[in-house]
């Protein structure tokens, strides 16, 4: 199924299927985010950038939320 097919059907939705594909579209690409950032820290590709933080919080550069 292409892309434009994929629209055109979401496009013939009612109101209520929209609601509930919205509401799933946004917590799958919740759990994928997750899963990349998961992947990223365990291969090490966030090491630098974390490192970087810690120096700039520790240097007195972070602030309570």
């Amino acid at each position: 199924m292409s892309v434009k097919e994929i629209e055109t059907a979401i496009t013939r939705l009612s109101t209520t299927d929209l609601a509930e594909l919205v509401a799933w579209l946004e917590n799958y690409h919740a759990e994928t985010w997750d899963k990349q950032i998961e992947e990223d820290l365990d291969s090490g590709r966030l090491d630098t950038l974390l490192a970087k933080v810690d120096k700039e919080y520790e240097d007195g550069f972070g602030q309570p939320i």
